[in-house]
């Protein structure tokens, strides 16, 4: 079986952390740091480098690395995307404010490597969650990029994101 290297960005807040760790089959590494910006109202720690974990799907390896998702830590972006083999950007579908910082995350990303991507609209479980339809509009994402529900604190709706990623990254590699 394969191994691959799965980003997962967003914007501040949009639970890439929990995605992470909702999966892992190891204690996730974490680097979550008390918030000391105007953001402390919002949650209590954000992360400063990197969440990683590592979840075996149907034989294959996947090595998960959240990145920051304040613009200050926006330095370990295309350090995290070295050998990247896919990407997922979350959006909290809670927060349409934070919809054009998902158009952003997409189109950074994809101009680090030429890699497939979803779009994961979390927090759906959640009143007040926008529909796919309007995290879609919101952040601009075309037609023909999978934009999926996401509960970020659920395992296995974690696993069907990653299901999905890899069914675009062996899709890509049949087409080569």
């Amino acid at each position: 079986m394969a191994s691959f290297k799965i980003v997962v960005t967003g914007p501040f807040n949009s639970g890439k952390t929990e995605f992470v760790k909702a999966i892992s089959d190891i204690p996730v590494v974490s680097t979550e740091k008390k918030v000391t910006t105007e953001d402390r109202g919002i949650k209590a720690e954000t992360t400063v480098a990197m969440d990683y974990g590592r979840v075996v799907l149907d034989g294959d390896t996947l090595y998960l690395y959240g990145t920051p998702g304040q613009t200050r830590f926006d330095f370990m972006w295309e350090i995290l995307s070295g050998e990247m083999d896919a990407f997922i950007v979350l959006a909290d579908s809670t927060d349409s404010p934070s919809f054009p910082d998902v158009t952003e995350l997409v189109n950074l990303f994809s101009s680090f490597v030429n890699v497939p991507y979803l779009v994961a609209a979390n927090k759906t479980d959640l009143d007040g969650a926008a529909r796919l339809n309007d995290v879609r509009r919101g952040a601009r994402i075309h037609g023909d990029i999978t934009v999926m529900p996401c509960v970020a604190t659920q395992k296995s709706s974690v696993r069907q994101v990653l299901l999905q990623v890899m069914d675009l990254i062996r899709k890509q590699q049949a087409g080569r």
